[in-house]
């Protein structure tokens, strides 16, 4: 009963073979396809602003340098947003509660960072691991933990966005599992357990929005501090 719990978390497979490649890019499917005109209907013109929302409130406090990421970003966002509202529906899998997908996302990006200001201002760069003033008998123990803090940071990434799914999803099971269990010995309380699943819900969805927005934000202040 209790592995039953995280079955919802194990990559669908067809003939033995892992769909969760399939299970990525099939959100790409539901965006509206390009045409000859602009705007095509009202969907596009939906996406068009939320792509453009998204756009600026990550690229504002970036400088000329840093909007050279803007298609990455944004990209990244959209397709974290589509992957984490998807996996809430019946019948569905969803890739970001997997470690290995996650960290395959933040440790190329973080990196990418790091070496954008280990090329363009090594210096600057190595200055964070040493604040100005440290006094001397504290330089190797600050050098050690701010290397420490910086190598951790894409494992933090990884680790946040799928804790946050992850307990999200086995909480909704749990009280579903709880609701019908309940519905034949005690109707009230199975009906107030629905209610706080539903609510619990709507919950979930505002933290699939977060969790890919901090996401892709801890990436842009990251790269903030190597341009």
């Amino acid at each position: 009963m209790n592995l039953s719990f995280f079955d919802q978390f194990t990559s669908p497979c067809l003939l033995g073979i892992p769909l969760i490649l399939l299970s990525m890019l099939f959100p790409a499917l539901l965006l509206p396809s390009p045409g000859s005109r602009w705007i095509t209907n009202r969907a596009s013109t939906l996406q068009s602003w939320c792509i453009n929302l998204i756009t600026k409130q990550l690229m504002t406090p970036l400088n000329k340098n840093g909007h050279k990421w803007a298609l990455i970003l944004t990209s990244l966002m959209v397709l974290l947003l589509s992957i984490n509202l998807l996996g809430l529906l019946p019948y569905t899998f969803t890739p970001t509660t997997q470690l290995s997908m996650n960290m395959a996302l933040a440790f190329p990006l973080w990196l990418a960072t790091l070496l954008t200001g280990l090329r363009n201002q090594p210096s600057i760069s190595l200055g964070h691991l040493l604040p100005e003033g440290t006094p001397t008998p504290l330089i190797p123990a600050l050098i050690l933990i701010e290397t420490t803090s910086l190598l951790i940071r894409p494992l933090a990434l990884g680790v946040r966005l799928t804790a946050n799914l992850t307990a999200g999803h086995l909480l909704i099971q749990l009280i579903s599992t709880a609701s019908t269990a309940l519905l034949s010995i005690m109707p009230a309380i199975s009906m107030l357990t629905t209610i706080i699943l539903l609510l619990l819900t709507i919950l979930e969805v505002a933290v699939a929005m977060i969790q890919a927005y901090v996401f892709v934000l801890l990436l842009s202040l990251y790269l903030q501090e190597n341009i």
